[in-house]
């Protein structure tokens, strides 16, 4: 097959794809449904987890997709070309392989990158019996970037106050003061909500079920909107004491938000503790690839846009179809180059991830 039909369209055709690929090799699914919201078609939602490997395995990697829901296309693209190019056929007798295709699937079939209760999956993983941290920074610049309006004089005056803002600082404490996460505002963006999500819960029994005898786990989160177009940079998640042995397996290609070396600003409660947490006795090695798309600025300004529509606008009047294509856009480009670039760096990164293990 070509590596263009292993990216889809909707998500009710990828899942369709990814369950066909796995059943062609016979690879067992667990399914988990999210009840709490119906795709954009009516469809059911379903967090799908594909096992590859004795279940007894000391050395599991997890590869998950769709953790920002529109990022899924390029996540579940890499995923089945895996699986139809049969490239876990040969895996050691210790090792395993586990795909969780769709980690958020309601912003995976509506094109979000949050989940239906606004939240960013990447900012919900934290210890809630502590308190949630006060945001100032993102509180300095809400107002700018969730106007009351996205045609008019409130969206004029939100610009011209980022322009200021960037103009008297500089792109980057935008991008910090904007992405790192919050917990003040649910209707703001990067929100990470006030309680763990259904994604949240249901990720750490995924990990418990497939991983609980581990030990070594390694985790490669898939990614797109951060970087030059088509690039995947390797950004590392996980334990400050891990980053020698990531930089060790990925040929020093790892980038560390913490040093400033990253495209990502610094993010708290990211999703690589569903994974480190419920197997405590294991080592880890934790990564997530971050595809390029467009400008930083432009992928900003298509979550501003998604985010003012589902709280003012209307999805289905031609400013909403405009904006769902504008966020389509801002994280996955539909081009034959690009998606042969997102496939030739992720069969790379996994080969280097499972070497890595071989040697662990």
């Amino acid at each position: 097959m070509s590596v263009p039909s292993y990216f889809s369209a909707t998500y009710a055709e990828a899942r369709a794809k990814f369950l066909t690929a796995c059943e062609e090799r016979s690879i067992p699914v667990t399914s988990h449904l999210n009840d709490n919201a119906k795709g954009v078609e009516g469809e059911e939602l379903y967090m799908d987890v594909a096992r590859i490997g004795a279940k007894d395995a000391k050395k599991v990697l997890f590869i998950s997709s769709g953790t920002h829901g529109g990022e899924g296309y390029c996540g579940s693209g890499i995923q089945i070309g895996l699986l139809k190019e049969n490239f876990f056929s040969d895996l050691p007798a210790d090792t395993a392989v586990i795909l969780i295709h769709a980690i958020n699937p309601y912003g995976f079939s509506h094109v979000r990158r949050v989940n239906e209760n606004n939240i960013d999956l990447n900012r919900n993983f934290r210890d809630y019996n502590e308190p949630l941290p006060d945001n100032a920074p993102y509180r300095e610049v809400h107002d700018m970037v969730v106007p009351k309006d996205w045609d008019g004089p409130a969206r004029e005056a939100a610009d011209k106050a980022i322009q200021d803002y960037i103009a008297n600082r500089d792109l980057f404490t935008f991008q910090a003061a904007v992405t790192g996460g919050q917990h003040v505002n649910e209707e703001g963006l990067f929100y990470g909500g006030k309680a763990p999500s259904w994604t949240n819960d249901t990720l750490r029994k995924v990990v418990t079920e497939n991983a609980a005898q581990a030990e070594h786990l390694a985790l490669t989160d898939i990614h797109t909107g951060l970087g030059p177009n088509g690039y995947g940079e390797l950004i590392f998640v996980g334990h400050p004491s891990t980053i020698d042995r990531a930089k060790d397996w990925y040929d020093n290609e790892v980038t560390n938000p913490q040093d400033g070396s990253s495209t990502s600003a610094p993010v708290a409660g990211t999703i690589d503790a569903g994974f480190t947490e419920p197997t405590p006795n294991a080592q880890h090695t934790c990564i997530a690839i971050e595809y390029g798309t467009l400008p930083i600025m432009e992928v900003l300004d298509a979550l501003r846009a998604d985010n003012w529509l589902y709280i003012h606008g209307d999805v289905n009047s031609e400013l909403g179809k405009k904006i769902k294509k504008q966020i389509r856009d801002a994280f996955y480009c539909d081009n034959d180059v690009w998606k042969g670039m997102i496939w030739e760096r992720g069969h790379s990164v996994i080969s280097k991830a499972l070497a890595g293990l071989a040697k662990s």
